[in-house]
């Protein structure tokens, strides 16, 4: 059974199929592409890629995306299943004000990393341990989770992309830089580079805190997101960097929503 999951986000595409609706199934085939590139993915990208059987997304890029990557899929005849987040599911209850508000990304990820924090624990004979769960794309959102299950609340801030676009538009002078994250930096790009940089790892920092505060105990910490590795070395708490974090967790939806057995069925 070939299983296509979808992660659209505002910037790119990314995709990954597997051989089965579980954790643990094996990976096929992956790729991203551009949103502007959407229109040849059937000519491109899925050209050969083995007829889906199921597939299920998140989307936070709007209806017209969504139909367009739905057009993609017609000579399949594979219509996806998108998540909206809800008060509950796969063991992570919703904190959120208006639950079906939170952005889709953000809940298939904590979903996620729920699931990967039990099974660490598991492994290592622990307690279940809180979680900060950090996205960094086009923005950058950091999510607090107890150890039971509970999301908290999340921050949402700027990407270093539009930081940096926002400085360049609004001060005199300043060009969008090819600078590099240092200390102390010593000229406009690597201050600017290095100032785009700490604002988030100091906002992440500070989820650390509130949830320490709260649960008496040390968080895990999982980052995912296109530009995770470069947020990665710079990070002044641990971390585990899962570029597979939201794959991974419309894996565990599958499952509990026995996508598999229906399909069977």
């Amino acid at each position: 059974m070939a299983f296509l999951t979808l992660d659209v986000g505002n910037t790119r595409l990314k995709w990954a199929l597997y051989d089965a609706p579980q954790p643990g199934a094996r990976l096929l085939q992956q790729g991203a592409v551009f949103l502007e590139n959407i229109d040849r993915l059937s000519e491109d990208d899925w050209k050969t890629l083995p007829r889906p059987d199921l597939a299920l997304g998140c989307i936070v890029a709007g209806e017209a995306i969504r139909r367009r990557v739905e057009e993609q899929m017609e000579a399949w005849d594979t219509v996806p299943r998108w998540v909206v987040p809800s008060s509950a599911e796969a063991g992570l209850s919703n904190g959120y004000d208006h639950p079906t508000r939170l952005g889709a990304d953000r809940w298939v990820a904590m979903i996620g990393a729920y699931a990967r924090m039990q099974l660490l624990t598991q492994q290592a004979q622990l307690e279940p341990k809180p979680m900060v769960v950090v996205m960094v794309g086009t923005a950058v959102t950091v999510e607090a989770i107890d150890a039971h299950g509970r999301f908290l609340g999340g921050l949402i801030l700027p990407g270093h992309g539009i930081m940096l676009r926002a400085l360049e538009s609004g001060t005199a002078g300043l060009r969008v830089p090819t600078g590099e994250v240092k200390p102390f930096p010593t000229n406009t790009s690597d201050a600017l580079t290095s100032g785009g940089t700490y604002a988030i790892a100091g906002a992440v920092q500070r989820m650390v805190e509130h949830l320490k505060e709260v649960s008496a105990t040390e968080p895990l910490c999982f980052m995912t997101g296109g530009a995770g590795w470069k947020m990665a070395p710079s990070m002044s708490t641990p971390i585990e960097l899962v570029e597979s974090l939201i794959f991974e967790g419309l894996l565990v939806i599958a499952r509990e929503r026995h996508l598999g057995e229906r399909l069977a069925v």
